[in-house]
């Protein structure tokens, strides 16, 4: 039995002004994969994720999104950005931000009701968070804030979660916990994650793609010094690490 793909790019290409952010991109996302994204920074990998949020049109080829144009789509889609924008001092507690994801749904001036409340309560509960509902958003690390607002991207219930660089602000040691918790997730999603780092993406996600303004790989983990050089545009040297050699990456 075939599956359309939830986000399906044709021939998509974006530019600002004279620079080319993304060129003839072909990309198909099937249901409940979960694909990382990486390749050189300017490489046009936000981009990719504001064109499937429909807040970039691209200026040639095709988006779709679970079969719609994607600003039909919109609510079907969480998205966790690299640096939420607030103060450690921002006088909001975790609760508060949880719930805010439900504003997308029911709309900025509406007052939040049952079933508002039931789905924050539920998307902490998944992410762990519930026990600290009461706490300042401020006060917490840098990964329990990551998981509060992926709770409020999940309080939409969307059907696709997009991810940029969300282990940016997340310590080492604590980022083999948020794997985990992206694997919990991603039986009941679609997930696209953009990342800088090759070895432990590699790892965690069923798929990878390169993206350097074109796509140069889009399949399995397994990739060769060749894709890797071609996307990042210089010499790449695979380095494995741990006691065993790295199980994704060709032997070198």
């Amino acid at each position: 039995m075939t599956h359309s793909p939830v986000i399906e790019l044709r021939d998509v290409s974006v530019r600002y002004g004279d620079v080319p952010a993304l060129e003839s991109i072909d990309l198909a996302v099937s249901p409940k994969e979960f694909l990382g994204v990486i390749g050189p920074n300017g490489g046009g990998k936000s981009t990719l994720l504001k064109v499937i949020l429909g807040l970039i049109t691209p200026d040639r080829g095709t988006v779709l999104v679970l079969g719609r144009a994607p600003a039909r789509a919109r609510r079907t889609v969480g998205y966790v950005s690299q640096k939420p924008v607030f103060q450690n001092d921002f006088p909001a507690s975790v609760w508060d931000v949880a719930i805010m994801g439900r504003a997308g749904v029911k709309g900025l001036l509406r007052g939040y009701d049952v079933e508002d409340r039931a789905a924050a309560e539920e998307a902490l509960r998944r992410v762990g968070m519930l026990q600290f509902s009461s706490k300042q958003i401020g006060s917490l690390s840098g990964g329990e804030q990551q998981r509060v607002f992926i709770a409020r991207a999940l309080v939409g219930k969307p059907e696709i979660l997009l991810l940029d660089e969300p282990l940016a602000s997340i310590d080492p040691t604590m980022q083999t916990d948020f794997y985990e918790l992206l694997q919990s997730l991603r039986r009941d999603l679609t997930i696209l994650m953009v990342s800088h780092d090759i070895g432990a993406i590699s790892v965690h996600v069923d798929t990878i793609a390169c993206l350097n303004r074109r796509l140069f790989h889009h399949g399995t983990r397994e990739l060769t010094t060749d894709v890797l050089e071609a996307t990042y545009q210089c010499p790449v040297q695979l380095i494995t690490h741990g006691p065993v050699p790295h199980r994704v990456l060709k032997e070198h």
